[in-house]
């Protein structure tokens, strides 16, 4: 693979990665840096959510919460097909890609068949990733409308089913996000296509937005607050 690829290739793509894998990672396993993110206020949100579940009579407001989070996974996750049958098209028919290519001003100078093939299965890599987390996400939250379903009317004797609910929630909320991260490192490594340092700079400042929004955004300070 490498007879095809730069050393700058090489080291656009260590970047990428360093910036994909290495900020999933750190800000997911590592406690102290995760307690500072908006996505750990959120769990605690939830989980007050499905704790204040427990006295209501009825519970349509609840699953009709959960539905509304389980379109918009299924979208992201229908659309990884179109994505994925798309640059399986242009595997099979590269000089159409490179056509296009060729008309873009900024573009670098005409790929090789590995070249390109290379670049295409990066995308393909991505959202094959992306597509598995989505539609684990997808079942997980179905999982958790049949356990908020089956919550007891007790708010004492109901706590544990509604902690156990709540990490079923939980759990397919961080896949959510790993598969939205997908999508947004996915748009960075098109940048490959037009050149390596491209790709350099657009990992760069996908995990300078991930990290803005996930840890310095309006958003994350007003969820941590109501969190306490």
């Amino acid at each position: 693979m490498t007879a095809f690829l730069s050393s700058l290739d090489l080291l656009a793509l260590a970047v990428f990665f360093l910036c994909w894998v290495g900020y999933a990672l750190v800000v997911d396993r590592v406690p102290t840096i995760r307690r500072r993110s908006v996505i750990t206020a959120m769990d605690e949100q939830r989980r007050r959510w499905l704790l204040a579940t427990l006295p209501r009579e009825n519970r349509v407001a609840d699953v009709a919460i959960i539905g509304n989070l389980m379109s918009s996974t299924s979208f992201l996750a229908n659309t990884c097909i179109f994505i994925v049958g798309g640059l399986m098209a242009l595997l099979a028919a590269p000089e159409v890609g490179r056509r296009v290519l060729t008309a873009m001003p900024f573009a670098g100078s005409m790929l090789s068949d590995g070249a390109w093939e290379a670049r295409i299965l990066l995308l393909l890599v991505i959202f094959v990733r992306a597509f598995f987390e989505l539609t684990w996400a997808l079942r997980q939250f179905n999982y958790g409308s049949i356990l908020i379903g089956g919550l007891p009317r007790d708010p004492v004797a109901g706590v544990p089913a509604a902690e156990i609910g709540a990490r079923v929630v939980n759990r397919a909320a961080r896949h959510f996000n790993t598969g939205l991260r997908a999508y947004y490192f996915g748009l960075a490594a098109l940048a490959w296509i037009l050149h390596p340092l491209a790709l350099i700079g657009a990992s760069l400042w996908v995990l300078w937005e991930l990290y803005r929004r996930e840890f310095r955004s309006a958003v994350r300070q007003a969820v941590q607050e109501s969190a306490g």
